[in-house]
């Protein structure tokens, strides 16, 4: 099942509806999850789902051809508001929030979702990229949160709670979006016509972690060709931390000046390494490899190059996850490498051959 087209997430789609069905709708919700799997689509549906007025609210079933239906897919509906951090912007400005310095209050998402629905059903406000709330805008958001206009909904979108201020968690009704299963990632691959060939988009979607958009991002043979020297480095019993901190730099540099880019791709390299030991403790247990699996001359070096302990293996797999986390929380991203290198060198100083 897809609602409305969506994949993936139709038990949200129930928590809403039985939400609404007990008349317990929160005002206030936080979506989080991965970029990349449809939490930007849900909100915008079902903004237009609770606008919609040619069907019962609970049934989120928007008929697509009223009115309303029509100005929520325009973004011109007068009840629904929806702001997201400019490119060149660092944070959310705090005008989108609460107007410029002449009109505080009196403009912005939340002098507007504090007016009456001008089409008699609700008001309905969405803050992308949420995670680029900063403290002033975030503390800005807070009356509205606790004292939340009647018939309001306001939706932050984000990737983890973590990102947010306490103040804001504990006002929000968080809502997770699990990652997409690979298949599904390939199939809206191939259906919005992202990548043209099948098999492209299956291999995409193996290490695309549930996203969309880092399927998109693995579409670059770069980051390919950097894989197969991290795996070079990481197959050697131990990780030379100065010599691959260097080349991890360079090639996170080479994603251009803007620091989102260089964020993403030092995220990409991290995940490759979290596959990598992944594999390297399935294959220490004694977990034969599939049929698709592209890991194996790496793997199989590795595993005869290391002893047989699982332990360290889990133990580096962590440390890859825990460096990913770090990233997802917007980290300086020379300290994330240097310390996700140096605690990987520190796993498995233990088991170089040298001192066996």
């Amino acid at each position: 099942m897809a609602w409305q087209g969506i994949l993936g997430h139709d038990d949200v789609v129930d928590q809403f509806r039985r939400a609404i069905a007990r008349r317990r709708l929160a005002s206030s919700f936080l979506f989080a999850g991965p970029e990349g799997i449809g939490k930007r689509s849900f909100a915008l549906k079902l903004a237009q789902a609770l606008l919609c007025r040619a069907g019962p609210e609970e049934a989120l079933d928007p008929c697509g051809r009223c009115p309303a239906c029509v100005q929520a897919v325009a973004l011109s509906h007068p009840d629904l508001d929806v702001v997201s951090k400019p490119g060149d912007k660092s944070f959310l400005p705090l005008e989108l929030l609460i107007g410029d310095k002449e009109h505080r209050m009196r403009e912005g998402l939340c002098h507007r979702i504090g007016m009456k629905p001008l089409m008699g059903g609700r008001k309905v406000a969405i803050i992308e990229d949420a995670d680029f709330l900063n403290a002033e805008g975030a503390n800005s958001l807070l009356k509205t949160l606790e004292e939340p206009p009647p018939r309001s909904v306001l939706i932050l979108v984000g990737t983890s709670p973590t990102r947010q201020l306490p103040t804001i968690r504990s006002r929000c009704q968080l809502i997770r979006f699990r990652p997409l299963a690979a298949d599904l990632v390939a199939t809206i691959l191939v259906a919005q016509g992202l990548v043209a060939d099948a098999a492209e988009a299956q291999r995409l979607a193996r290490h695309g972690g549930g996203s969309v958009r880092r399927a998109l991002d693995l579409a670059d043979p770069g980051l390919w060709e950097f894989r197969n020297v991290l795996y070079e480095r990481l197959q050697e019993p131990l990780v030379q931390s100065v010599r691959l901190a260097a080349a991890v730099a360079g090639f996170v540099e080479a994603a251009g000046k803007e620091a989102s880019a260089r964020r993403r791709r030092l995220r990409q390299v991290v995940a490759f390494a979290a596959d990598f030991y992944q594999h390297l403790v399935r294959r220490l247990a004694g977990v034969a490899p599939a049929e698709d699996d592209d890991f194996g001359p790496w793997i199989d070096r590795a595993s005869a190059a290391w002893p047989k302990d699982v332990r360290a293996a889990a133990a580096c797999a962590e440390r890859c996850l825990d460096a990913l986390e770090h990233i997802d929380r917007n980290a300086n991203p020379a300290t994330v490498i240097e310390s996700w290198l140096d605690a990987l060198a520190a796993i498995t100083l233990p088991v170089a051959p040298a001192q066996r």
